[in-house]
C-alpha cells in the first residue's frame, strides 16, 4: 500500500480483515466509520483513510 501513516484502530482492522477476506468485517467497519462520519462524531481523517484501505488493499491478499 502506498505510504499513508494510518492513525485509526479502524482502519487497522479493517485492513487486517480484507487481507483475510473477512467480507462481514469489513462491511461491518465501512459501516460504523460512514455512521461516525454521517453524525460528525469522527473527522474527515478517519474515512480518507478506510477510502485510501479500500483502493489499495486487494481482497483476500493474506497478511
Amino acid at each position: 500500500m502506498p505510504d499513508l501513516k494510518i492513525t485509526h484502530q479502524s482502519v487497522h482492522d479493517y485492513i487486517a480483515a480484507k487481507k483475510r477476506g473477512d467480507r462481514a468485517t469489513t462491511d461491518r467497519i465501512v459501516r460504523e466509520v460512514n455512521a461516525r462520519f454521517a453524525t460528525r462524531k469522527t473527522d474527515g481523517t478517519e474515512a480518507a483513510q478506510l477510502f485510501h484501505a479500500t483502493m489499495h488493499v486487494t481482497f483476500g491478499e493474506g497478511e
